[in-house]
């Protein structure tokens, strides 16, 4: 009969379980709320969208003041005049909305430049211009350029044009809304796109210290970016203004003007382009992109992913320590990510998983460190009686008997088994059976004074006795008084009620000779107590020779 408690007990009692699972949670909070992996959160984000691109609106057109242009014109800024041209170009061939990202917040020297634009954007009916934002030496204030006047009665709305960039220089997310004061100019690619209902994203709480002159922002996304440099059609601005793009190209587009030459503005470097960069234009026209096909990515609320990565992580550290969980438990890490894959894939939204994921892994791995002690320790500690195992005493008993053949010293091994252990457990259940082999491993205990002495749990319901260096007259003492302190036993099997118990003992004592095996030693103590038990049990049988 093969009883439960011979199972692997847990290390951890519950109340440590329970700490165990608020450590960890705490762990994870922590390193969500205050964003200590997100470098390793940022690349994994790069690695999933960098190459999931899209078919973007056909309506979206880059008019790009490229190097042909620049070198056909001239370099920037060129004649507003200029700049009126292209939008009657774009006017007559039916564009429907025009962004320029153009700086347009002084005035030209020529007043009549300023009033041909503003004339053109007045044709036009559907022009959006920027609005850039710059620090100025007060801390805490920054100042808006808008266009001039005269230029921004006439557009249809003003775009803020600020870009996020992280601090490992990849420009990945950006605020749907900022300006001075309050966050009331959408950014230049949302205008573009003209969404109407509320924006998504992120809402700032905003500052502690409230000032008319701070730059505030609101709705913050990630982009998804439809693809690498160049994705979106795209024509020359020369090409424009001089005739040669075809007016059926222009018709009904979402046009984006501005600079893609590395030589006037830098690029942007995206998860999508973290080599060759964007253009600001480019970063503009993807920001109407994902607003007009709704392929926004929404960020997790800070409070969400914090709490979120600490309930989860408690879990964690909570399943870690039940037996039918473990499973589970173990691929947890990879279902976090695979989590966080499938919500950025299917649900637009980003998790950070790394916080969750590391402290997990933390976890696991003091976990499994501290199992494998416990384990160690299991195999050499009996968990129910606190003897030693099988193995421990096998080891011990091949020392022994090396040493006493070497010194031919008698060795005694005494076997102790408990009689009628079945029916005990049959009648009166599991509990009352340990509670018997408690109460015998105790006498063995106290009978193996000695440093030298052993006492084992051999199995379910047999016990053994390595006493070196004790002849048969000492190791009958032993055994004598073990039988008689066993019989006055009174285990508890109920409440209020108690059994007696006995056992039956098998003694071999030997000097070892040259022949001698711990096998054989092992065989005559079996033997011998195999005749006790055939004796009618409660009591003992000897096999003695130790001279």
């Amino acid at each position: 009969m093969i009883v439960s408690s011979r199972r692997l007990p847990h290390p951890l009692s519950w109340s440590r379980r329970i700490a165990l699972a608020v450590l960890v949670g705490l762990l994870a909070a922590a390193l969500s709320h205050g964003q200590v992996l997100w470098k390793p959160d940022e690349a994994l984000y790069d690695r999933w969208v960098g190459h999931w691109s899209y078919a973007p609106d056909p309506r979206l057109l880059i008019i790009a003041i490229d190097a042909a242009s620049v070198k056909k014109l001239g370099p920037l800024p060129w004649p507003r005049a200029t700049h009126a041209q292209l939008l009657d170009r774009l006017t007559e061939a039916g564009s429907t909305r025009v962004a320029m990202d153009l700086l347009l917040s002084d005035p030209d020297p020529d007043a009549s430049q300023d009033a041909e634009l503003s004339a053109a954007i007045r044709r036009h009916g559907q022009v959006v211009l920027p609005v850039v934002a710059l620090p100025t030496q007060r801390p805490g204030v920054s100042e808006e350029l808008l266009p001039i006047p005269m230029i921004a009665a006439n557009a249809t709305t003003l775009g803020h044009s600020d870009v996020e960039v992280d601090p490992d220089g990849i420009s990945r997310s950006l605020y749907l809304t900022a300006g001075v004061g309050s966050p009331h100019w959408p950014a230049l690619g949302a205008a573009l796109a003209a969404r109407r209902g509320l924006l998504p994203g992120r809402l700032d709480p905003g500052p502690d210290n409230a000032s008319p002159w701070q730059w505030r922002r609101n709705h913050l996304v990630r982009v998804r970016f439809a693809g690498p440099a160049r994705t979106f059609p795209q024509v020359s601005y020369v090409d424009v203004l001089e005739g040669r793009v075809d007016r059926t190209v222009l018709r009904g587009r979402l046009a984006m003007v501005g600079v893609t030459t590395p030589a006037e503005a830098p690029l942007l470097l995206t998860p999508s382009a973290p080599v060759r960069g964007l253009s600001g234009s480019e970063y503009q026209a993807n920001v109407a992109a994902m607003l007009l096909d709704d392929k926004v990515i929404r960020l997790t609320p800070v409070w969400v992913q914090t709490l979120l990565s600490g309930l989860l992580a408690a879990l964690f550290g909570l399943l870690l320590t039940l037996p039918r969980a473990r499973l589970v438990a173990l691929i947890a890490i990879p279902s976090v990510l695979l989590g966080s894959f499938l919500l950025l894939r299917l649900g637009y939204v980003w998790f950070a998983p790394m916080a969750l994921a590391v402290s997990m892994g933390a976890v696991l791995a003091a976990w499994l460190g501290w199992c494998a002690l416990h384990w160690r320790r299991f195999i050499h500690i009996d968990p129910v009686t606190q003897l030693g195992t099988r193995r421990r005493f096998d080891h011990h008993l091949e020392e022994e008997h090396s040493a006493a053949q070497r010194l031919q010293r008698p060795l005694s091994v005494v076997l102790i088994e408990l009689d009628h252990f079945n029916a005990l457990v049959d009648l009166h259940g599991l509990n009352a059976g340990n509670a018997a082999l408690r109460a015998i491993a105790s006498q063995l205990t106290a009978h193996a004074r000695r440093p030298h002495d052993i006492s084992a749990r051999l199995g379910t319901d047999r016990f053994a006795l390595l006493l070196p260096e004790t002849n048969g007259d000492g190791t009958l003492q032993v055994v004598e008084d073990l039988i008689a302190r066993v019989r006055g036993l009174n285990v508890p099997i109920q409440l209020g009620q108690t059994t007696p118990v006995t056992v039956s003992v098998g003694v071999y004592v030997r000097v070892p000779d040259a022949s001698s095996t711990p096998k054989a030693i092992m065989q005559g103590a079996e033997a011998a107590l195999q005749r006790a038990r055939a004796a009618g049990q409660d009591g003992y049988a000897t096999d003695i020779v130790d001279y």
